[in-house]
């Protein structure tokens, strides 16, 4: 009867030995890529995409004619610094292409503050509203420079 059993046994202890050295591989391949998080556990991210949706809001209190002037240019730039966040995340798999994109992120954010200066000169009325937000900016602005030279120097693909 025992003889009988052997090979049941056999085969059980070698299912669970081989999901065991699997799901070790796969932890150790999502480490290796760095698979683990998301574009939306990035900091630069959250804090992008929480300043996208503020000054969105916002840019629709300008004036009636900024709406298309100014007030796009600002949403367009403010959405620039989120999205291309989110698609060099996407080609994290290529380091330099990582970098670009955040670099490109990076432009954008310094760009955004360009057009919050000019709403802030040409409508002192909106100061309170948009300074807070432009101290926000410049400080993401400098975690993206950050992020830019850790990935640069730690990124492993």
């Amino acid at each position: 009867m025992w003889v009988d059993d052997f090979p049941v046994c056999f085969y059980l202890i070698f299912v669970v030995l081989t999901s065991f050295f699997v799901s070790i591989l796969i932890v150790f391949l999502f480490k290796l890529f760095e698979l683990k998080r998301s574009y939306k556990e990035l900091e630069v991210y959250t804090e992008s995409f929480d300043l996208f949706i503020k000054l969105h809001k916002i840019s629709f209190q300008l004036p009636k004619h900024e709406l298309y002037e100014l007030g796009s240019q600002i949403r367009r730039s403010s959405d620039s610094v989120v999205s291309n966040i989110v698609e060099g995340y996407g080609r994290r798999a290529y380091k330099n292409e990582f970098v670009r994109f955040l670099v490109f992120s990076h432009a954008s954010c310094l760009e955004t503050v360009c057009h919050i200066d000019k709403i802030t000169q040409l409508y002192p009325d909106m100061v309170e509203l948009v300074r807070p937000i432009q101290g926000k900016y410049e400080i993401l602005s400098k975690k993206l420079f950050k992020f830019i030279s850790y990935v640069i120097q730690n990124w492993k693909v």
